[in-house]
């Protein structure tokens, strides 16, 4: 029997922030910089005086109290006919009337973008040409946003196929990112590691590392290891990476124990480091095979942007032993990224703003 599996960012079924957008690279930071700062002081016990001029700084820097403005990055959102975090001052300012976390019901958010239509029928056509068994979405907003897309673009738009299974736990990221999975064959258990890590502490997973247990039909089960490891393009580089090493860490504490369970475990999914890193080192030292390390790949080494780059490869499928024996082949979809200097995209995809995603589906076959 043959089956085909793959990863890949789709980048566009979850709505972005409307940050990530802006072309001023500096703006973006200090944005970005002033949500993080806000959200930590919202989640104060006691709101000292200090506190509240700098969430009033932040709020009135970032027109963020003002419901009718359309361009402000950051929201507060807050029950109706409950207490709240602020109310209009004398003057037309902002005035913080909680006394601290407790006192208020509600949440800072990033503005988030419309979906853009054109891309998303792009990343349809990309998971149409791959054409996976089983395919790990990284960069999903929600198990009903999985459906939806399932039904409406591949199935319903496109006249695709549709996938029989979907699922998807939510994860840790604000924002909303998680982990999926698309499947033609049943999957039978799910488990989630949202919660691993020290007490006290922010939890290991910056999304999760859900196990998808899937059901090949001969009794023997396949357990998929799905992760979205922390990102090198926000933070201190240092604390990024120490985060990265956290998650590889225990990432191959669960191979090694669903090992026990079955000899059919995949890790995939964007691990944002590439081969040579010690995260990616951690991983490939338990015995587990990198697809693209497979004598069948002959393409460049990389899954994001060009691909030209082992800078570039991001992206993984790393197959157990005895996967890694039954891979048949191994090939990288690229069409779906608008590189226009490096290689053909499809014909709908015509600029960044329409591309499927910056990152490639990486994909394998198996006689399993």
């Amino acid at each position: 029997m043959t089956i085909r599996i793959a990863t890949f960012n789709v980048e566009n079924l979850f709505r972005r922030p409307h940050v990530f957008a802006l072309d001023d690279a500096a703006e973006r930071q200090r944005i970005l910089e002033d949500f993080a700062l806000l959200v930590s002081l919202l989640d104060h016990e006691t709101y000292t005086d200090e506190d509240k001029e700098t969430v009033v700084g932040i709020l009135e820097r970032h027109d963020a109290a003002d419901s009718q403005s359309r361009d402000r990055p950051i929201v507060v959102n807050q029950t109706r006919g409950g207490a709240k975090l602020f109310k209009a001052g004398q003057g037309g300012g902002i005035e913080i009337t909680a006394k601290g976390r407790a006192h208020w019901v509600g949440w800072a958010e990033l503005v988030r973008d419309d979906v853009n239509g054109e891309a998303l029928q792009n990343t349809g056509r990309v998971i149409a040409e791959v054409d996976a068994d089983i395919l790990l979405a990284v960069e999903v907003e929600d198990r009903l946003t999985l459906e939806r897309f399932n039904n409406q673009v591949l199935a319903g738009r496109m006249g695709e196929k549709r996938y029989p299974f979907n699922m998807l736990i939510d994860g840790n990221d604000s924002r909303g990112i998680d982990i999926g999975l698309l499947s033609r064959r049943p999957v039978t258990s799910v488990r989630s590691h949202i919660f691993d890590g020290a007490p006290g502490r922010p939890p290991v997973f910056s999304r999760d590392c859900p196990e998808f247990e899937v059901e090949l039909g001969d009794g023997q089960p396949l357990w998929v290891l799905g992760n979205h490891f922390k990102s090198k393009g926000f933070g201190a580089p240092a604390v990024s990476a120490k985060k990265r090493e956290a998650q590889a860490r225990r990432v191959k504490e669960i191979y090694e124990d669903a090992l026990r369970r079955t000899p059919l475990v995949t890790v995939a999914g964007d691990l944002n480091d590439s081969p040579d890193s010690e995260p990616i080192g951690l991983l490939l030292d338990t015995g587990l095979r990198d697809a693209m390390s497979h004598s069948g790949y002959t393409g460049p080494p990389g899954t994001y942007g060009t691909g030209n780059s082992l800078r570039q490869k991001i992206d993984y499928l790393m197959f157990s032993p005895d996967l890694f024996e039954a891979v048949r082949a191994v090939e990288v979809e690229r069409r779906g990224i608008w590189a226009p200097d490096t290689f053909d995209s499809f014909p709908t995809v015509t600029s960044k703003t329409t591309q499927a995603s910056d990152h490639a589906a990486l994909y394998a076959d198996l006689d399993v």
